[in-house]
């Protein structure tokens, strides 16, 4: 199994070590507490988001932006190829979603000025820069992450998390202010493994039908115990009692149990996507938009290419390829595409000049964002770098633009004014005009 690290070192087991489990995680009974809440602005465009995350800041020289008529020490070791629109060029990995290009557009002219993995990722992931300066690897959240507040303004069919993340939370894909009940329900297991069960929604090996409804009798015998024994005291488990139950009707539900069923998917299916990890991830996403589910996260680590970046991308690349490129087609075959979006990003781009070691560092002055679906139209290449790939010059938007269009397109407002737990009222998004060209 492939431990992903960015510069900073920072692994998942980190980040338990750093107690942040529970939060990170969102176990089931408080995830679920997040259908309950919330109801989105009118007209939405869209019913749910699928956000592919490559965490580290994936090149956009090598991906959706190469640059053949720049020196060698910038253009890089690949050759551009041509895609499905005149005059448009991916790098030459990208050729399956070349084949596709009128079916997304490209956004190359997103710029901010976060240029470390922490900051960078707090911005993309909320349309917030963080408050104070924070360090490479920090996991900070002093803004409610865009999957939170979708659960928190729209929420999900019922029995079923409004916000799922595979196999991992972003450093700051969390609820902030929103509350645990608002982060992410973790699917951390591995869909291509044969035997894939998902945490909290199997019944745990060794214990029976019997077996689990006496402990649910047992619960409750112990719930009517303490109200008995302090009736004039607040009823210190009513509160949870509907999401006790959403997780038991969870666990005991064969519709909830097939949505996470990826084995009944045809061979043929599996295959388009990939006999991997990430591949079969993406199709579980697939499964989870169809049960309803209004906003998906999956993260793919490992994009922090300081070092030997070309060997590296000639290993990583054709499987996001492949694998975005399958996700797609597949939601346009079978007409869920117009209602879902899919966004393939990271925190920022890549240094314009290769460095010592074969690699590029962090740059946030041009990164490239894939935008599919969700009635965005197809067939576009929004903005432009300049000619080396130094900074976004035309069309140049931000991370408010960004996030200000996904919540736009679900009929949430992004110039909402939410109010933490102490009453302070924070703008959802400072600049609420999201990209038009997408709208």
């Amino acid at each position: 199994m492939r431990r992903t690290r960015n510069c900073e070192g920072a692994t998942r087991r980190d980040c338990l070590k750093l107690g942040l489990g529970s939060l990170l995680g969102g176990g089931l009974t408080g995830a679920l507490q997040a259908v309950a809440q919330g109801a989105g602005s009118s007209q939405p465009q869209a019913k749910s988001c699928i956000l592919v995350w490559l965490d580290g800041g994936p090149t956009h020289y090598e991906t959706f932006d190469p640059k053949p008529d720049a020196p060698v020490e910038i253009r890089g070791e690949f050759q551009p190829i041509r895609t499905k629109l005149p005059g448009v060029y991916f790098s030459q990995h990208m050729t399956q979603l070349a084949a596709i290009a009128d079916k997304f557009s490209t956004v190359r002219s997103i710029r901010h000025n976060q240029g470390n993995h922490g900051a960078g990722n707090h911005y993309m992931m909320t349309g917030a820069p963080p408050r104070i300066p924070v360090g490479c690897g920090a996991f900070v959240s002093f803004h409610p992450s865009l999957g939170s507040t979708v659960a928190h303004q729209i929420g999900a069919p019922e029995g079923l998390p409004a916000y799922f993340t595979l196999p991992r939370m972003s450093r700051s894909g969390g609820p902030n202010f929103l509350g645990a009940r608002f982060a992410p329900f973790v699917v951390a297991d591995d869909p291509n493994s044969t035997s894939f069960r998902v945490r909290d929604v199997s019944l745990p090996l060794g214990l029976e039908d019997g077996r689990f409804q006496q402990r649910r009798e047992l619960r409750g015998q112990i719930d009517r115990m303490q109200r008995i024994n302090d009736p004039s005291a607040a009823d210190p488990v009513a509160a949870g009692d509907q999401f006790y139950q959403q997780s038991y009707d969870l666990v005991t539900s064969a519709e909830a149990q097939a949505a996470f069923d990826i084995s009944r998917e045809s061979d043929a299916v599996r295959d388009q996507y990939g006999r991997n990890s990430f591949g079969q991830r993406a199709l579980l996403a697939r499964r989870l938009v169809e049960a309803g589910v209004p906003f998906i996260t999956l993260y793919d680590g490992g994009w922090d290419h300081h070092v030997d970046i070309f060997n590296t991308c000639n290993k990583v690349l054709p499987t996001l390829d492949r694998t975005v490129a399958a996700l797609i087609s597949d939601l346009d075959e079978r007409g869920l595409l117009d209602t879902t979006m899919v966004i393939v990003l990271g925190e920022f781009g890549r240094t314009p000049k290769v460095n010592a070691k074969a690699g590029r560092d962090h740059w946030a002055n041009a990164m490239s964002v894939l935008f599919a679906g969700g009635g965005s139209p197809g067939g576009q290449v929004i903005g432009a770098t300049d000619k080396q790939g130094y900074a976004a010059v035309e069309r140049v938007l931000s991370p408010e633009n960004f996030v200000s269009t996904i919540y736009s397109k679900l009929g949430i407002d992004p110039g909402k004014i939410l109010h933490t737990p102490q009453g302070r009222p924070v703008h959802l998004v400072s600049d609420p005009a999201p990209i038009q060209e997408l709208m």
